[in-house]
């Protein structure tokens, strides 16, 4: 009789490569951004189109390789190692170059003006935000890893249920959907330029910040009725099949502004919050 033993080894090296076979979709979906984005001119700006919508299949690769390694239980430091590698990439490096080339070096100048050597500026300053927010994410990134309970200045129960700052592919897809949602046609007005430097230094900010954003990961697909979860699901993926420029669009930005909107109802709540009795006492002496 055969021992079965050498069979499960092989099985069980093959279930901890099917995670590491999604990172690395996620990082040839990053490759294929960069390479769009090089490709991208004037004439040919749905390129640009094309890298935010590369940015935008690698973060449901993303998501669903840490979900597949915790399902079954091949989680590694290998792996953890390589989502990181392939984030910098992915989620730093492109949406970087897509956000300075859609925002700033394809912005039509005006020779013989003041408004060229405008342009020229706001080219560099464009160049630094996106700097910036490559930096930022590979910060968050470097946070992540070497935090394993972190804490959320604002409140809510720490742990799975919520990230401590906006993730790097939230904020890469931030990025991809704007780029979207104008179908890759480059900015062409200063103000408007000036709005893009703000949102992603904003971007960069977010991910770099100790406010809450929900994490997602306690939705449950292994539950006994997921039949609600399932037409929820498969009505999201039929908006975004037909109007994906504008439900991306809204569902990146609602993300965005709700750890916003969760630290801002912190600060409230703190003010209106009575005083503790050590505090009353101490203010009375004085």
């Amino acid at each position: 009789m055969a021992d079965p033993a050498p069979k499960r080894r092989r099985m069980t090296k093959g279930m901890y490569i099917l995670p590491s076979l999604f990172t690395t979709a996620n990082m040839a979906f990053g490759f294929y951004a960069i390479l769009q984005v090089m490709y991208a001119s004037t004439a040919e700006y749905w390129h640009l189109d094309d890298a935010a919508k590369a940015i935008g299949f690698a973060v449901l690769f993303d998501g669903l390789d840490g979900r597949i390694a915790r399902m079954t239980g091949t989680t590694s430091d290998f792996g953890r190692e390589l989502d990181s590698l392939a984030d910098v990439i992915t989620f730093g490096v492109a949406p970087a170059m897509l956000a300075w080339t859609w925002g700033f070096h394809l912005m039509p100048p005006v020779l013989l003006t003041e408004w060229h050597e405008w342009h020229l500026k706001l080219t560099q300053v464009g160049a630094i935000a996106c700097f910036l927010f490559l930096m930022a994410g590979a910060s968050r990134l470097a946070r992540f890893n070497i935090t394993s309970n972190p804490q959320p200045s604002n409140p809510g129960r720490p742990g799975k249920k919520y990230f401590v700052g906006m993730p790097i592919p939230a904020g890469a897809g931030v990025i991809a959907a704007v780029v979207h949602f104008e179908a890759g046609e480059p900015i062409a007005l200063w103000y408007t330029a000036l709005t893009w430097v703000a949102m992603v230094a904003a971007v960069g900010y977010l991910m770099v910040s100790t406010w809450r954003f929900y994490s997602f990961k306690d939705i449950d697909f292994g539950t006994r009725r997921p039949f609600r979860l399932i037409v929820l699901m498969a009505g999201l993926f039929a908006l975004i099949w037909f109007f994906s420029r504008q439900v991306l669009f809204a569902i990146a930005l609602l993300y965005m502004f709700s750890g916003i909107l969760w630290r801002l109802q912190w600060i409230f709540r703190r003010r209106n919050q009575p005083p503790p009795p050590a505090y009353k006492e101490l203010s009375q002496l004085s």
